[in-house]
């Protein structure tokens, strides 16, 4: 029972775009992610499905005491009741061509023990001998997990009706965990972006976060990471509470969809090597303080660790990546995000997105510096989101109205926070650059950087108001976030049609050439590299050089541990493994023309 259904979850995507792919996929076992930053979104969509299922609805409204709390429970807790009452109609139907339960098996991967067990039920012709595996079937399966995802670094603190700050439960982060702390769902909570030290030590103070005499978790935590070091660094943070990190889920840092956070130069492939030659001693170290701490807490320890699963997402696009990821480096799972922005049956996409997803090349997927969190994020050419940040400018009212505050973190002009998307802010900053009488390239480069940033906070959440017709006093324009992987998908695709492409079942690769999602991960680390110099040369200094060097020195042990590691995928064929390597010297030619040509980046090789 503690096997996974599939071998691939459907990783949160923005604030919009699977905010309720649960009611859309977990009666088929498949595990998925809703965010949690946006409250208003997650009550208007709670009205919607109140109204699509014939419940009462009661609205939450901001002058509710603890409403974003509040919200976020109610609409976890309804979620919840879709899919139970939507996974018992699967159980009760018949096994037949097109119901929801023949649905639910064809789906499975080929080398399932389920899958098998049905196939074997349908070969029978004792009609006693075959209701009794369809009674045993019915009781094997079992619904999806309705996760979630806090991205830590979303904490805004806030304030009563008089302006007074709430108390620091009330900030973004902690409320969010307090409304899912306070559901009754038994799923797992993603924290991602990085340590959160005061979100973290909340979690302290509910029960449904600490294991049950039998080992059990009601509610697990799942770290979404990028090296080992920090998965060591915030499991230790969470062992001393006595509270068990369940799962790391390392992702690529340039090769994902939204917000990328790029390592200093660590490559996917030596990070999962890490992991696996580590693992075992990750999870003895942790056991250790978890034990200690649970002895202070006057609780009892437990002999054996619990599970802990690695899992690993960002740029995975065909079946055979996905098998190697998991066989070479003994992963519990993948993640399978962009692509499924091309399923509308999963997620909420918009129907002019849609098609400009669908059309997207190479080209048309960049990372941006619209997030004014002031980190790159992956966007897509001419977004009905930029389109209008674009006109706005050009109306001479650049910004947003900043309908949601939730990225608010500047206070150069005010006192409390502001958004550097905000009209505010925006003003504020260019009315300042107006009097330090610039020159002209030099106002425009500033000017530029100011008015780049867009409310990504309020049109990440609009493909579901629109794609639902869901009324809103606030209009918006839809924001898209697609991981560079989504250049190689063009065809609109069923949820039936996505899982056979990711069991190796089907293709839905168009015909642009990709790359191996290695090798695509270095070339954009390569980009990286070269376009951060490239910012830095006139201000460049011992600390820059340090880091250039460092990040360049991993760059090439990335590259050299590549070449020992694509001759092993065997399952691949002799021409793809040639043409891998191929990619790999020219990623590398790439790298050391860049180094010789900005030499002074670098510190000069050590003597030997």
């Amino acid at each position: 029972m503690n096997k996974p259904i599939h071998t691939f979850h459907v990783p949160v995507m923005g604030t919009a775009f699977s905010i309720d792919t649960p009611v859309k996929v977990a009666r088929y076992g498949i595990h998925s992610v809703i965010s949690l930053v946006d409250d208003t979104l997650i009550e208007q969509m709670r009205k919607f499905y109140c109204e699509k299922e014939g419940e009462a609805y009661t609205p939450i409204t901001k002058y509710d005491e603890d409403y974003r709390a509040r919200r976020i429970t109610a609409y976890l807790d309804l979620v919840n009741a879709i899919v139970q009452r939507q996974f018992s109609e699967l159980k009760a139907s018949a096994f037949e061509p097109g119901t929801e339960i023949t649905k639910y098996f064809d789906m499975l991967p080929e080398d399932s023990v389920l899958k098998a067990a049905w196939r074997h039920m349908l070969s029978q012709t004792d009609p006693k001998l075959k209701a009794d595996l369809q009674k045993s079937l019915r009781e094997s399966i079992r619904p999806g997990d309705i996760n979630v995802n806090i991205m830590t670094k979303l904490d805004r603190n806030n304030y009563d009706a008089k302006g007074e700050p709430l108390p620091a439960e009330f900030s973004d982060a902690l409320s969010a965990l307090r409304g899912y702390a306070q559901s009754g769902l038994q799923s797992a909570i993603v924290f991602s972006a990085g340590i959160n030290r005061r979100l973290y030590t909340y979690a302290e103070q509910f029960k449904d976060f600490y294991a049950d005499a039998t080992g059990n978790i009601k509610k697990r935590i799942i770290l979404k990471v990028s090296d080992f070091r920090s998965s060591i660094v915030q499991g230790k943070f969470f062992a001393k509470k006595g509270l068990w990190i369940s799962e790391y889920r390392v992702e690529s840092g340039l090769n994902c969809g939204g917000h990328a956070f790029a390592t200093d130069g660590f490559l996917m492939g030596p990070i999962l090597e890490e992991f696996r030659s580590k693992r075992q001693e990750l999870i003895e170290e942790l056991h250790k303080v978890y034990n200690e701490a649970l002895k202070i807490k006057n609780k009892a320890p437990f002999t054996k660790s619990h599970e802990v699963k690695i899992t690993a997402q960002g740029g995975i696009g065909t079946y055979r990546e996905d098998r190697f990821l998991r066989e070479h480096y003994g992963l519990n799972g993948t993640g399978w995000a962009t692509p499924f922005l091309l399923c509308p049956e999963v997620t909420n996409v918009d129907a002019l997105t849609l098609e400009k997803l669908s059309k997207a090349g190479e080209k048309d997927l960049y990372l941006s510096d619209v997030s004014p969190l002031g980190v790159p994020f992956n966007s897509l050419r001419d977004s009905l989101s930029d389109i209008e940040k674009d006109q706005k400018v050009m109306r001479g009212r650049p910004g947003s109205a900043c309908p949601k505050g939730h990225l608010v973190s500047n206070t150069e002009f005010t006192p409390q926070p502001i958004c550097t998307a905000s009209r505010q802010y925006q003003k504020l900053k260019i009315d300042q650059l107006n009097a330090l009488n610039l020159d002209e390239g030099e106002y425009k480069k500033r000017f530029d950087a100011v008015i780049i940033k867009a409310c990504i906070c309020h049109d990440l959440g609009q493909p579901a108001v629109v794609k639902n017709a869901i009324e809103t006093k606030v209009p918006g324009f839809t924001a898209v976030c697609p991981g560079p992987n989504l250049a190689y998908f063009s065809q609109i695709a069923t949820l039936k049609e996505m899982t056979d492409h990711i069991y190796g079942r089907a293709n839905l690769l168009n015909d642009t050439p990709r790359p191996n999602m290695f090798i695509k991960e270095l070339g954009m680390y390569v980009d990286y590299l070269k376009k951060d110099i490239t910012k830095s040369l006139e201000s460049m200094n011992e600390q820059k050089v340090k880091y250039f060097t460092e990040f360049k020195n991993n760059l090439l042990e990335g590259i050299e541990y590549y070449r020992k590691l694509f001759p092993q995928m065997v399952e691949e064929s002799v021409e793809y493994r040639t043409k891998t390597l191929s990619d790999l010297e020219n990623c590398n030619q790439r790298l050391l023309a860049m180094v010789e040509e900005f030499a002074p980046a670098f510190a000069a090789p050590a003597l030997i």
